[in-house]
């Protein structure tokens, strides 16, 4: 069997992601016959079916599924190793942090301020993404380093989890449903989010282990801003689940915001590459985690200000020794 081609698994996940040869074609920009013939190839090539096809489906096999996963990781490596080598290339590279604009419980400015003062800081760029594109941007090679809140895809990532808050509902401070001091899940039934997701299920983003993926962080999803939000709030056509720090951050005079008692809480995470060494992402990871610490301690923890330092996954400077001191 000759060696795969990264054309060829990008011909694959196209189909695999779409299951269907038309939408993958256009996706790819190329025209439906050969894409066919290239996938055949490719089972030929392997031995093994790697989709069940009819007249009005077409499915993974199991050969396929396990296929898809794998691919997925090469053509990010792959994605990766070049994006890392141009910036690397570049005259005074940078560490490129991925974030989504205020999902940062407040801690940014303190977190760089910490940074900068250690002798192993260089300049920081900001990678701003929509929700959901922080792990793909660090898997890309995109990015160096993330703070993003969880769940997330956390495959060939290594996570120091910083701090945990509750998320509220944001909602027009007409609604009928302002006047109640606490909520809960099912009293927002019929209400939808800035996804179009009904807001009684409560989940803002799908498991990351569930299978579903994006070929690329900017693709087929759209996300609106925070002004967009607001302004869609303040109309009554949508609610939102923001993290506490956001809506203590954003107050506004026709924008409630309301306690659910059964929705999750979420949790602000630092996440980097495994395979990463860089002295400069171990400053950064050093410096999120101990303003975490100083910024949210268990004693200061209080119905006001109900933040708690998350709980820690891993001793950070046992594993890989990234943060370790110089």
């Amino acid at each position: 069997m000759s060696d795969l081609e990264v054309r060829q698994l990008r011909y694959f996940v196209a189909v695999a992601e779409e299951l269907h040869f038309g939408r993958a074609a256009e996706r790819l920009g190329m025209a439906q016959p050969p894409l066919s013939r290239a996938i055949r190839e490719l089972e030929r090539q392997l031995g093994v079916q790697l989709f069940e096809r009819t007249t009005r489906h077409v499915v993974l096999t199991p050969a396929g599924e396990v296929l898809l996963r794998d691919a997925r990781t090469a053509l990010d490596a792959v994605a990766a190793a070049a994006q890392r080598a141009r910036h690397v290339g570049q005259p005074a590279p940078g560490l490129r942090l991925a974030l989504k604009a205020d999902y940062d419980a407040g801690l940014l400015p303190q977190i760089l301020e910490a940074y900068h003062r250690d002798k192993a800081a260089i300049p920081v760029e900001l990678v701003l993404g929509g929700r959901g594109e922080q792990d793909p941007a660090l898997r890309q090679g995109r990015a160096d380093v993330a703070l993003l809140p969880t769940p997330f895809d956390d495959r060939d990532l290594d996570v120091e989890p910083l701090l945990t808050e509750p998320r509220l509902v944001a909602l027009a401070a007409s609604d009928p449903l302002a006047a109640r001091a606490t909520l809960r899940l099912a009293d927002l039934t019929g209400r939808t989010l800035p996804d179009g997701t009904p807001a009684d299920r409560g989940d803002l983003i799908p498991n990351p282990h569930s299978g579903s993926h994006s070929p690329t962080p900017d693709a087929g999803r759209k996300y609106l801003d925070l002004a967009q939000i607001f302004n869609l709030i303040e109309l009554g056509n949508i609610i939102w689940f923001p993290p506490s720090s956001v809506a203590r951050r954003h107050t506004r005079p026709n924008i409630a915001y309301r306690p659910v008692i059964d929705l999750q809480p979420t949790t602000l995470a630092v996440a980097w590459p495994q395979t990463c060494n860089s002295p400069a992402v171990a400053a950064f990871v050093r410096a999120a985690t101990t303003i975490a610490a100083a910024s949210y301690p268990p004693e200061s923890v209080t119905a006001e200000e109900p933040f708690a330092p998350a709980r820690r996954l891993f001793d950070t400077e046992e594993r890989r020794g990234i943060v370790a001191s110089s």
